[in-house]
C-alpha cells in the first residue's frame, strides 16, 4: 500500500533548532548592520532607526511639552519628526493610537531617541518571551520564540507588537486562575483596540465575569487617566483624526496593500471595491469571532488562547506583518496543547508555515498578490477549531451539524 504523503515528518526538533538559530543570527546581523551604517538616528536608507518608533517618540515629546493634541496633527508631527532626526527628508510616520498609549510614549521621550528605542524594544521583547515561556516551557521552545522571523520584523520597525502579544497572551493564560489580573491585562489593550474586539465575547463565553469587570474598569481607568493628564483635547484630536486615517491608510492603502495583512487589504489588492472589501472583512471577522467563542466555550485553555490570538488578527482591516507576534503566541498555545494531548495530521506543517510566514509574507503579496500571511492565520484558526471538535466533548447537536470527529494521530 502506498503511504499517504504528509510533510509532518520533516518537522523535526533538529530542523526547528537549526531554523531558529539561523533566523536569530540573521536578526542580530541585520540589526547590527542598521546601527553601524546609521548616521545619528537615521539609517543608510534615510529612514529613522526603528522606523515606526519615530511616531511614538515624537508624540511623547509633544505630550511632554504641552502639545499632546498635536500628535494627531500629521503636519505638526511630521515637523517634529524632522526636528528630532535633524533631517528635512524624514518620512512621515503617523500617530494613529488612542490617547492611553501617550502614557508610555511620554515616559520613553524622557530619554534620547536611540536609548528610548532600546529600552522600548528590549523590555517589551523580554516581557513577551517571559509570557511565551510560561505558556510553553523549554529551551527549544524559547529558541523558536526568540528566533522567530516576526521578531526580526517587529524589531526592525520599532513596533509595539511584543507588548500587544504579552497582554493578550498573558490575559488568556491567566483567565481561569487569576481573573482579575487577566482582566487588567486584557483591558490594557485599549491602546490598540482593533485587536480587542473579540475579547468581551471570549470572556463572556467562558462566563468569567470577574475578568470582564476588571477589563472594563481598566479601560475606563486608562481613559480617565489620560483625560486627567492632558484634558479632553487629546480625545477630541484622536476622534477628529479617525476619518482621515480610515480613508487614507485603510481604504486607499497608503501604507501599501502588501504590507497590510487583512482580508480587507487582500480584496483591495485584487482590485475589489471598498464596499466589497468591507463586506468580506465583516464576514471573516464574524467567522473568526465565532471560532474564538467556540474555543472559549468548549476548548482547553491552550486551544482557547490559540484561537483568540489568531482570531484577533482577522478581526481588523488594519493589521501589519509585525503584528504577527500575536500569531507566535498562538503557536505557543497550540504546541502546548499538542504536548499534552497529541498531534493531529498536518498540524506541525501548518505551524511551521505560520512561523515562517512573516519572513516572506509581504514580499510574496507584493510580487504575486497572494496573501501568504493571511492564509497562514486562517489555517491556524482552522487547526484550533478542529482540535475543539475532534478532542473536546461537544454536544450531540453540534456533532450532527459538523461531523468532523477523527481519531488522534499517533
Amino acid at each position: 500500500m502506498i503511504e499517504r504523503f504528509c510533510p509532518d515528518r520533516f518537522i523535526t526538533s533538529a530542523r526547528i533548532r537549526m531554523a531558529a538559530t539561523l533566523m536569530l543570527a540573521a536578526t542580530i546581523i541585520g540589526l547590527l548592520a542598521i546601527l553601524l551604517t546609521a548616521h545619528g538616528t537615521v539609517d543608510a536608507l534615510g529612514r529613522p532607526v526603528g522606523t515606526d518608533f519615530s511616531n511614538v517618540y515624537s508624540a511623547g515629546w509633544m505630550a511632554d511639552h504641552g502639545r499632546a493634541p498635536d500628535a494627531w496633527d500629521w503636519p505638526a508631527e511630521h515637523a517634529m519628526q524632522k526636528a528630532i532626526h535633524k533631517d528635512p527628508n524624514t518620512p512621515l510616520y503617523g500617530w494613529h493610537y488612542p490617547p492611553p498609549f501617550l502614557i508610555i510614549a511620554t515616559l520613553l521621550a524622557q530619554f534620547p531617541y536611540l536609548t528610548a528605542l532600546f529600552i522600548w524594544q528590549g523590555l517589551s521583547l523580554a516581557l513577551a518571551l517571559l509570557v511565551f515561556h510560561r505558556i510553553l516551557p523549554g529551551r527549544e521552545a524559547m529558541l523558536a520564540a526568540v528566533g522567530a522571523p516576526v521578531v526580526m520584523v517587529c524589531l526592525g520597525h520599532g513596533q509595539n507588537a511584543f507588548m500587544t502579544a504579552s497582554l493578550m497572551a498573558g490575559g488568556m493564560l491567566l483567565l481561569d486562575r487569576r481573573p482579575w489580573v487577566a482582566g487588567i491585562l486584557l483591558g490594557c489593550l485599549v491602546y490598540k483596540p482593533q485587536f480587542a474586539v473579540l475579547i468581551p465575547i471570549v470572556i463572556a463565553m467562558k462566563g468569567n465575569w470577574r475578568a470582564f469587570l476588571a477589563a472594563g474598569l481598566t479601560v475606563v481607568a486608562l481613559c480617565l487617566l489620560t483625560w486627567a493628564i492632558w484634558g479632553w483635547g487629546v480625545w477630541a484630536a484622536f476622534i477628529d483624526s479617525l476619518p482621515l486615517t480610515r480613508h487614507l491608510v485603510i481604504e486607499l492603502g497608503s501604507t501599501g496593500w502588501a504590507k497590510i495583512q487583512s482580508p480587507f487589504s487582500a480584496i483591495r489588492h485584487w482590485g475589489g471595491s471598498i464596499a466589497l472589501a468591507y463586506m468580506v472583512q465583516a464576514v471573516i471577522t464574524a467567522a473568526a469571532i465565532a471560532a474564538a467563542a467556540l474555543a472559549a466555550w468548549r476548548g482547553s485553555l491552550e486551544v482557547r488562547g490559540s484561537a483568540t490570538l489568531t482570531a484577533a488578527l482577522l478581526c481588523t482591516p488594519y493589521v501589519l506583518d509585525y503584528d504577527y507576534v500575536l500569531l507566535g503566541g498562538a503557536i505557543a498555545f497550540h504546541v502546548a496543547d499538542m504536548r499534552r494531548r497529541g498531534s493531529l495530521p498536518w498540524e506541525p506543517t501548518i505551524l511551521a508555515l505560520a512561523w515562517f510566514a512573516p519572513l516572506f509574507g509581504r514580499s510574496v503579496a507584493d510580487l504575486t498578490t497572494i496573501p501568504l500571511n493571511l492564509i497562514a492565520v486562517m489555517a491556524m484558526l482552522a487547526l484550533a477549531v478542529r482540535r475543539v471538535i475532534v478532542l473536546d466533548d461537544m454536544p450531540d447537536w453540534f456533532l450532527r451539524l459538523f461531523p468532523l470527529r477523527r481519531p488522534i494521530a499517533g
